[in-house]
């Protein structure tokens, strides 16, 4: 019943603010911003209407002149109250069909993004990673597809929850970091605790625990860093196959690789740091025992003799 009066109320200040009997000032003190900026447009529209339709007759005074007031007015009235229909109509379906579209964020080669939720929750996307979720109902049912990897700072409130291919995170309120990409999986928990399901296993990761599941090999870890060091520009390693870390360096540096004549299940333990791409090879290609050399478009990788 309270949800109904408050609507109620707001259409009574909305019919008040139309006809000019309460100010952009005092309006907006009754309703959202959001909703304010949108109501000024739908305003905007409507006068710009009827001054069209004025100015196509001349002059509004000559329009008087011509037939009697009482019908003029009368018939004025009735295409304003059809206009304000018709797009009070419009905008609240453009309205409702925007607030259940998907919302897509999505970072390029060598990029980094901080995207704010709509509850202050905080993502920062890795380099070619996206995140995808719908405005509806946000606040009870706050749930995001993820593609790739990201931090993520979760407000408390409703149960949050990260879907990916490889599985399903949940929480309420926490830091932690998934990357999801092809067969790899890996979840990081700073703070809080994390809920990860995967296939028919569930697990409950506490602070500096994490999960990582290589095909379908499912394995946990401890004592992480205490923030994911991509964060400051450097991807870290632990024993991960050398093609996972193929693919973060074309990620970051916008190249491609020709692996075919290397082992790329052998395993990395190490860093490379984003800045720049001739340390960053050196760094993992020396480590590994691995030539390099560009061959027009690709990089191709040999083993050194």
């Amino acid at each position: 019943m309270k949800n109904n009066s408050i609507h109620k109320d707001n259409d009574v200040f909305l019919a008040q603010w139309m006809a000019d009997e309460i100010t952009d000032i005092d309006f907006k003190k009754l309703v959202s911003l959001e909703e304010f900026v949108s109501y000024k447009k739908l305003k905007e529209g409507i006068l710009l209407y009827e001054k069209f339709e004025t100015t196509n007759s001349h002059t509004f005074k000559g329009i008087q002149n011509k037939i009697n007031r009482k019908t003029k007015v009368r018939k004025l009235y009735s295409k304003w109250a059809i206009s304000v229909a018709a797009s009070v109509i419009l905008f609240f379906g453009v309205y409702s069909f925007l607030n259940q579209q998907s919302i897509l964020n999505k970072t390029t080669f060598g990029e980094q993004k901080t995207i704010a939720l709509l509850d202050g929750s905080e993502v920062i996307l890795s380099a070619k990673s996206e995140i995808s979720y719908t405005k509806k109902d946000w606040q009870n049912n706050r749930e995001l597809h993820l593609n790739g990897e990201a931090f993520f700072k979760v407000k408390k409130g409703s149960t949050f929850t990260v879907i990916t291919k490889n599985g399903i995170v949940k929480v309420l309120g926490t830091q932690f970091n998934v990357n999801s990409k092809n067969d790899f999986f890996e979840v990081v928990c700073y703070t809080g605790k994390v809920k990860v399901s995967s296939k028919n296993e569930t697990f409950i990761l506490k602070p500096t625990e994490s999960i990582r599941k290589i095909k379908n090999k499912i394995e946990t870890l401890t004592k992480v860093e205490p923030e994911p060091t991509w964060l400051n520009g450097v991807s870290t390693y632990k024993s991960t196959p050398l093609k996972y870390v193929l693919s973060d360096l074309e990620k970051q540096f916008n190249i491609k690789f020709d692996s075919s004549k290397i082992n790329t299940e052998i395993l990395f333990t190490g860093n490379f740091n984003h800045k720049n791409k001739e340390t960053a090879f050196a760094t993992v290609f020396k480590a590994m025992l691995i030539d390099f050399t560009n061959n027009k478009k690709v990089i191709v990788l040999t083993n050194k003799h």
